[in-house]
């Protein structure tokens, strides 16, 4: 069990276990040493993994066996969940594993003005520690009914979606939606109907699908052309596991990336500032109208850069490479005031991005072209031990090892560790490297000229990276 880019994360047959209850334990001994009020709300949600019911059981139990009052949201979109619990401040929690295999799960954990920090991350951990060998799942609360909310949730989210664009701005437009086990699967078919657009919702699983924004499968990107053939689509949706990061796929298919879609989102909200990890494209720059803050990859290092600058006035924008875009303060949209919501929502950016359509009357495909940036790719090797990340990135810390490593690419000319090691080549190619920080998973982002030389950089230093490891295990035996 770790914390990762958000929230904890773990097998789910050690979730399901004591483990939920002792981090949600943990957790309610940070909210109280924060001056939280024992007895006050909690809100639980939960995703469609097997697994997340029973973890969410638990962590209500444990909630309720230290003093608080769980209120269950049951199934719901994580920034549905976070802004349900803003609004009421309130604390909450999140159990899903997001965009992570199934036999894998986690728990996100909300303070009552929002994501906790990484120094709650760090206290939590600490405290599990001291606890982990006496402690026991309460069982006394196993089994209760709490008090339910999700309607009521749902109905919120529901509305800041319909505030964002004018009743009827999407008609015209025939849209997709990939369901596959999306807890906002059937929410989004009904807010981009109620908007005037026509939609098909196809790809509908009964068992959960991991769906990584990042890292789109070969087989989901083929299902994506063939959809928006077979049904003569526009453009087509959809989101992750609990909905806090969309997927967008063009007329042909062919996906927007993440760092495109928060750019996209950056300027329909008329942001004058942007914070966004490193692994973002590098064209993402003050030429667009606003200033640029890079951080580490994860949503408490984009939060915390954001609340660093609240003072400073201004529309403040937030965005990831897997698309998910975090509100940092008020902005007033279509005449209305859209509150902050600093935790990844997927909503918001697929709405910003059809509106940019819309208003525009260009097809998605153009639009990419239009904002000119490097063409980027990434992806990962799965099942990767963090061991053998550790070792690598330890080997490549020497910049001669690197320069070997990345030769065939030419000459390193800069190299940047605000996460990983992210080279900038002399013909002005990036290579980055970055472990996953919760999963067993090596990332590879690059930068070219073309989309061929950007896939093949990523799948030449990925397979280097493999081969590395291999020949690591064998000096080992």
């Amino acid at each position: 069990m770790k914390f990762g880019s958000s929230g904890v994360r773990g097998l789910a047959s050690e979730l399901v276990g004591k483990a939920s209850g002792l981090y949600t334990e943990a957790f309610a001994w940070r909210l109280i040493s924060s001056r939280v009020q024992p007895n006050s709300s909690v809100f639980i949600g939960r995703d469609l993994r097997d697994s997340s019911q029973a973890i969410a059981n638990n962590c209500m139990a444990a909630l309720a066996a230290n003093g608080f009052q769980p209120i269950d949201c049951g199934t719901i979109p994580t920034p549905a969940l976070a802004l349900y619990a803003c609004k009421h401040g309130a604390a909450a929690l999140m159990v899903t594993g997001s965009h992570i295999p199934a036999d894998r799960n986690g728990i996100k954990f909300y303070g009552p003005n929002g994501e906790i920090s990484k120094a709650d991350e760090a206290a939590i951990t600490r405290f599990v520690a001291e606890r982990s060998i006496a402690y026991c799942l309460p069982t006394a609360c196993l089994g209760t009914t709490w008090p339910m909310h999700r309607e009521e949730a749902i109905a919120s989210y529901r509305e800041r979606a319909h505030d964002m664009l004018e009743p009827g701005s999407l008609s015209g437009m025939r849209l997709g939606v990939y369901q596959h086990s999306s807890v906002a699967a059937e929410l989004l078919v009904q807010v981009l109907r109620s908007l005037g657009a026509s939609v098909v919702a196809v790809g509908k699983t009964g068992t959960f699908v991991p769906v990584d924004t990042e890292a789109v499968d070969a087989a989901t990107i083929a299902k994506l052309k063939k959809w928006v053939r077979e049904f003569g689509l526009d453009a087509i949706v959809s989101t992750d596991a609990d909905a806090d990061r969309p997927l967008i796929a063009d007329e042909n298919g062919d996906l927007l990336r993440g760092d495109l879609v928060g750019l996209a989102t950056a300027l329909f909200l008329k942001a004058d500032t942007i914070v966004t990890p490193v692994t973002s494209n590098s064209g993402i720059s003050k030429a667009f109208g606003f200033a640029v803050q890079r951080t580490k990859v994860g949503s408490p290092f984009v939060i915390e850069a954001m609340e660093a600058l609240n003072g400073a006035g201004g529309v403040i924008v937030g965005f990831e490479a897997n698309g998910g875009v975090l509100l940092g303060s008020d902005c007033v949209v279509n005449g209305k005031t859209l509150t902050a919501l600093p935790t990844r929502d997927s909503f918001l950016p697929i709405l910003a991005v059809l509106s940019t359509m819309a208003s525009t009357k260009k097809k998605l495909s153009r639009l990419r072209g239009l904002w000119n940036l490097p063409v980027c790719a990434s992806d990962r090797l799965q099942n990767f031990p963090a061991e053998s990340s550790r070792r690598l990135m330890d080997h490549l810390a020497s910049r001669n090892a690197l320069q070997h490593f990345l030769a065939s690419f030419g000459t390193v000319a800069e190299i940047d560790e605000t996460d990983g090691l992210r080279a900038r080549m002399l013909s002005g190619e990036i290579i980055h490297l970055r472990p996953s920080g919760n999963a067993p998973e090596l990332r590879c982002y690059s930068e070219a000229s073309t989309e061929s030389r950007a896939m093949a950089i990523v799948a030449s230093t990925l397979q280097g990276a493999h081969a590395f490891a291999l020949t690591d295990e064998i000096e080992d035996l």
